[in-house]
């Protein structure tokens, strides 16, 4: 097939993500005040968007407080650089059996199981340009921990965010995941056209080689903008080959904590490292006020406080 690079590029900085890397870097920010500096760095440096998870700021361990969201989202909008906002909605669908011999009863210290309202609860209340949705239910790496998102539960998602008018960012983990926010979107539940995040390399996802990456591109809805990352040292090759199949980007510390061999990253220097890449590529960095014209986000206030 020809090369159809991507010509215009932005990057995406996923800033903390809900991945157990609180004590495996002094990177990884956990207050509000402390994701929100990453992610304003990250938008100086050449992000258009960021994408944020909030923590603990005891433990580091993941969140859904919706003061902390609440707090984040004010001071990534109070300051005096603009980035368009995208929150998570994954939280909620961790699902950990017991033993395999006695998966039943649930383990209860890692099982967080809610239903679809609760999920967007922070979504309704500070209202962000993007949220995303994950498309389908997985085993998560080698612990008995499923992502679990059933039909009815994405469904239900994505008629109440678009309810609110915030932008639906599919994440997609899987072949299959494709398939149904494909369904989600011929029967109107999403609006097209589609945008898109291609999450490879997650156990036990996509894995994260050329041949899947072209597969799920070719098998793309049309007129959809999309972006692919994939973890570890594979984050920065990744850059490349998302633009090369002509897509976007993301690089951040939820998805990977080195720069190079044996040094740790800042959120900042993945974007600028990313941000090299598209210049030595000879493709044009998009910044925040064109994605928002390209994706026609617009931006909404969040509800007042009580």
């Amino acid at each position: 097939m020809p090369l159809e690079m991507n010509r215009d590029v932005f990057i995406t900085c996923a800033v903390t993500g809900s991945g157990n890397t609180q004590d495996r870097s002094p990177h990884v920010p956990r207050s509000p005040k402390q994701i929100a500096g990453d992610a304003i760095a990250a938008a100086r440096t050449g992000a258009a968007v960021v994408h944020c998870h909030v923590r603990d700021p005891e433990n580091g361990k993941p969140s859904r407080d919706l003061a902390l969201y609440r707090e984040l989202t004010d001071r990534i909008r109070s300051a005096d650089v603009d980035v368009v906002l995208n929150l998570t909605c994954g939280m909620g669908g961790d699902l950990v059996l017991g033993s395999e011999d006695q998966p039943l009863p649930f383990d209860a210290t890692g099982t967080d199981l809610i239903g679809a309202g609760e999920r967007l609860a922070h979504i309704v209340e500070c209202r962000p340009e993007i949220c995303t949705i994950d498309c389908g239910s997985m085993n998560f790496g080698d612990s008995d921990l499923i992502m679990v998102n059933t039909p009815g539960i994405l469904r239900a998602m994505g008629r109440i965010i678009a309810d609110l008018g915030v932008r639906p960012e599919l994440e997609i983990f899987d072949t299959g995941h494709l398939w149904f926010a494909k369904r989600m979107l011929s029967d109107g539940v999403i609006p097209s056209p589609a945008l898109i995040q291609l999450c490879m390399g997650v156990p036990w996802g996509a894995p994260n080689d050329l041949n899947t990456l072209m597969a799920m591109v070719n098998a793309m809805p049309p007129d959809c903008t999309w972006s692919a990352f994939s973890l570890g040292r594979d984050q920065m090759p990744f850059v490349a080959a998302a633009i090369l199949a002509g897509g976007n980007v993301r690089v951040g510390l939820e998805d990977n904590l080195y720069l190079d061999r044996g040094r740790l990253a800042t959120n900042a220097e993945l974007v600028a490292r990313a941000a090299d890449l598209v210049g030595a590529l000879g493709v044009r960095l998009l910044g925040p006020a064109e994605v928002r014209n390209m994706l026609g986000l617009g931006r909404q206030n969040p509800l007042p406080p009580d």
